[in-house]
């Protein structure tokens, strides 16, 4: 009978969540039907990953909903997923996601 012996192989891909990869913040741009739980249920992909958001507006206007959320301390890879995973939620009809830039904290600052 053969001896067993341990193998060393390279891994064949990027551990894209691993914490040294470089993080990003992150903008997510929603336009959702105004359903009574689709903020909550939008907001618990971050809240299953320990994440609280940066900022967050949400606007109705009628029956649909702009939901802004700013994200730190993502890899670009999580912030794609968690935007697939919102994209997939029935009532919303569009999600945009985009590097987060200065510009969006103006606003907030400029309010408080």
């Amino acid at each position: 009978m053969p001896r067993l012996e341990a193998v060393n192989t390279l891994p064949t891909r990027a551990d894209v969540w691993n914490v040294s990869n470089a993080h990003c913040r992150a903008h997510y741009q929603l336009l959702a039907e105004a359903e009574p739980d689709l903020l909550c249920r939008a907001l618990n992909f971050f809240a299953l990953q320990c994440l609280t958001p940066q900022q967050l507006n949400v606007q109705r206007t009628d029956d649909r909903l702009a939901i802004d959320i700013v994200m730190d301390g993502l890899s670009w890879h999580r912030a794609q997923v968690i935007a697939e995973k919102l994209r997939n939620l029935i009532n919303v009809f569009s999600v945009d996601l985009q590097t987060a830039d200065a510009a969006w904290d103006e606003p907030a600052q400029a309010a408080g």
